[in-house]
């Protein structure tokens, strides 16, 4: 994790059920919008949008009665080499670009991540899609949107709307990558909390 001030205020926003009904809502929204799921690809960007996508694929067909056809709905999509910021932060290690086996091009594809903020993740997302196919349609799912963009970009599926200042931090904990399932929100010490 990070090392943080132990003055700094740490407050739980989400916990493990709250982050399961979240996904579980999530799940049904895409459906609904989507009218199913028979074109329906979620790729999750790496690093914790990729379980969030699998989770939310095991959501989908345990909601649409589809028994274990899970590996056709979700994969992974990276997208290190088309992110604006490789020039301050040149050592990324990309990480596997997954999509079923039917590919993207004429479905809808669902991006999904953890955190949506400044919208450069989701375009580089956007770039990188579009380098591999042509969806019919490209939808976003976020379990935290925190506002602050600075591209006009918005998730159409959203698992808590949390306004923050540009000082705080937000951390998402997967059981898949740390363990444990929780949102919590840091605030630099000595900051007004609202």
């Amino acid at each position: 994790m990070t090392d943080q001030s132990s003055t700094d205020h740490r407050s739980r926003v989400l916990g493990t059920e709250e982050i399961r009904r979240a996904l579980t809502r999530i799940a049904h929204e895409i459906l609904e919008s989507g009218h199913g799921a028979e074109d329906l690809v979620l790729l999750g960007i790496p690093h914790r949008g990729v379980p969030l996508a699998r989770r939310l694929a095991e959501n989908i067909v345990r909601a649409e009665g589809l028994g274990g056809d899970i590996e056709r709905l979700h994969g992974s999509l990276d997208i290190t080499l088309y992110r604006d910021d490789l020039r301050k932060h040149p050592t990324r290690a990309p990480s596997p670009t997954r999509i079923p086996h039917e590919g993207i091009d004429g479905r809808t594809v669902v991006l999904v991540d953890d955190v949506l903020y400044s919208g450069r993740t989701v375009r580089a997302a956007l770039d990188a899609l579009s380098a591999i196919g042509r969806p019919a349609a490209v939808r976003l799912a976020v379990l935290v949107d925190r506002g602050h963009r600075e591209l006009p970009i918005r998730a159409d599926h959203v698992g808590k709307n949390l306004p923050t200042s540009r000082s705080e931090r937000v951390f998402v904990h997967l059981t898949e990558t740390d363990g444990e399932d929780c949102v919590d929100i840091v605030r630099p010490a000595g900051e007004d909390q609202a």
